[in-house]
């Protein structure tokens, strides 16, 4: 899979599991973590940032089924006084989670360094445009909430595949593109549990897998908990997807899941811990 090289760090893929630690600034956020101003965010940022987190993700809007949509100018509002502000304040890269052309955009210039785009492409295809532009990682996610499908192996494999040819028709270098299989993203609890079972089959495209299942509802469905008691089903699905190929996990606990990764890999990759 090669490296990918984003804000002066080297993500060499298959020698660890980085983690991605997630900055909410909606208000709505499903998990219950939702930041409101600019000190909270970075009063987080900097807790991930001295817990070992390798990235952060920050998002303006909610992505839990349901919610409603927020304009441009809101979802701006909310992340790009965060982006600058971390921006000058901490030195690890920096992920804009949108799929919106013009949030992307601001962000990159207010100091995002990748962009997340939950909806693959499929929602704005200029995003691979931009990232190309930029010469920024994209992470490419297979969504299926536009249409629940019954197979979903083979449909998220097709997702991806048509994803990344996008992004490479568009410029975006093989080794700035990263995968994501989209669980919670209009997917059943069976569905969302067969991924991660068989997380090790998107290897046959070629590209990072990044793994988000921290505090998803299928951990809530399976465990009968809220989002703030789920820590225990995260860890769970994190060192699973990990012995299934996860090279990254998007998480909200990051102090706890680098001690899962840490495990993992020792066990998985023979780092000896």
């Amino acid at each position: 899979m090669g490296v990918t090289r984003c804000r002066g760090t080297t993500f060499r893929w298959g020698e660890r599991t980085y983690v991605m630690g997630v900055i909410n600034v909606s208000p709505d956020s499903f998990s219950g973590d939702g930041l409101a101003g600019v000190d909270a965010a970075l009063t987080q940022a900097q807790r991930f940032v001295a817990e070992g987190v390798d990235m952060l993700d920050i998002g303006g809007e909610s992505t839990r089924p349901g919610s409603a949509l927020i304009s441009i100018d809101e979802e701006l509002k909310r992340v790009i006084p965060v982006l600058e502000r971390l921006a000058g304040e901490v030195s690890l890269p920096l992920s804009i989670d949108t799929y919106k052309l013009d949030v992307a955009r601001q962000a990159l210039d207010a100091g995002a360094q990748m962009i997340n785009d939950i909806w693959g492409l499929r929602q704005e295809p200029r995003l691979a445009e931009l990232a190309a532009e930029r010469g920024v990682p994209i992470i490419l996610m297979s969504n299926q909430r536009d249409k629940p499908r019954r197979h979903i192996v083979p449909v998220v494999l097709s997702d991806l595949k048509r994803s990344i040819d996008l992004a490479l028709d568009a410029g975006v270098p093989w080794d700035n593109i990263i995968i994501d299989p989209g669980v919670g993203f209009g997917k059943t609890l069976e569905q969302n549990l067969e991924l991660v079972r068989r997380l090790d089959e998107l290897k046959v495209l070629g590209r990072p897998i990044l793994l988000g299942t921290s505090r998803k509802s299928m951990i809530g469905l399976v465990l009968d908990l809220p989002p703030e008691q789920r820590l225990e089903g995260t860890a769970a699905s994190t060192a699973i997807g990990i012995a299934k190929g996860a090279d990254i996990v998007r998480v909200h606990d990051v102090r706890e899941m680098m001690r899962v990764c840490r495990m993992s890999d020792a066990i998985v990759r023979s780092t000896g811990g």
